[in-house]
């Protein structure tokens, strides 16, 4: 196979994943998805399988379980029902027993104290499968060069290992909730002090913010003010999943940077969290990163 013949291929099945994460609320069964792909629906789920490891079905029922496990830790209006019948389950009891075998608790343990690592290890196949076509090169032409204004916050620390970071982000949500800062008021930013790469899980230091020139009350959560300094910032846009930011960072800081002749700043690379999944389908969801310039 030539290799436009293969870009081809891969665009067709492209298309399913971003069809999938549009409709996941729709039925997607074979000939659905083998119409979408263009492909011969009697070989489309051996070619499905081939390309990404896992069956269609498995993919359809892991993207569902995502947003339902997101509506869950970090969506509390949603009912447990409506996260039962969102995910394509006619029963809430039948949703209870599919979400404990792959997650090992119940929905209502989840929302309650979800239990990450399980959670996480779950998930990788369908990362794997995600990102074997979905992992977007950057050019020089993505990156603008912006004078960001000053930008009072509300800080949330998180510290110690990455993988336990949902755990602050709910209880920054609830913060925000009680105090009346919704994203949809307040722009929400995270500031990057360390690579969880490279940095042992201990040390793992993320800042969870939230726009506000108000006075921040003594709180329990230890939710204090703090600023994203004024200044000129390279800004790469990035669009889809927001789980891996990793390639537009290391784009911006092995390509972009040398070849630009720019010189970094001393404040940390950090990103606006301009739409979030599940609010939006996982392929829209849209991320700036910033790095801050001399």
């Amino acid at each position: 196979m030539t290799k436009t013949a293969l870009e081809r291929y891969h665009a067709r099945m492209q298309r399913v994943l971003d069809y999938i994460d549009q409709h996941l609320d729709s039925e997607l069964g074979l000939t659905t998805l083998s119409g979408v792909a263009a492909f011969s629906k009697h070989h489309f789920h051996r070619q499905f399988t081939a390309t990404f490891g896992l069956s269609v079905h498995r993919y359809v029922q892991l993207a569902r379980m995502k947003r339902a496990s997101y509506r869950l830790a970090f969506r509390s209006s949603t009912s447990i029902i409506e996260v039962a019948m969102d995910a394509g389950y006619e029963a809430p009891e039948a949703f209870a027993r599919a979400f404990r075998q792959r997650f090992g608790q119940l929905p209502s343990a989840f929302r309650k104290s979800p239990d990450w690592e399980p959670w996480l290890a779950a998930f990788g196949p369908l990362t794997n499968a995600r990102t074997m076509l979905m992992t977007t090169s950057y050019c020089a032409d993505d990156v603008t060069i912006l004078d960001m204004p000053a930008t009072p916050v509300a800080v949330m620390e998180h510290r110690g290992d990455p993988t336990r970071i949902g755990e602050t982000i709910r209880r920054f949500i609830a913060w925000r909730k009680a105090v009346g800062l919704s994203p949809k008021l307040s722009a929400t930013y995270n500031v990057f002090h360390s690579d969880p790469r490279t940095t042992p899980p201990a040390d793992f230091h993320l800042d969870l913010c939230a726009a506000t020139d108000r006075a921040i009350a003594p709180n329990e959560q230890g939710v204090e003010a703090g600023l994203i300094p004024a200044g000129r910032c390279a800004v790469l846009r990035v669009i889809g999943s927001s789980d891996d930011l990793e390639p537009a960072a290391l784009y911006l800081y092995r390509d972009w940077l040398p070849a630009s002749g720019e010189e970094a700043r001393d404040f940390p690379l950090y990103c606006q969290r301009v739409s979030f999944f599940p609010d939006v389908p996982e392929h829209e969801v849209v991320t700036d990163l910033f790095l801050p310039l001399r």
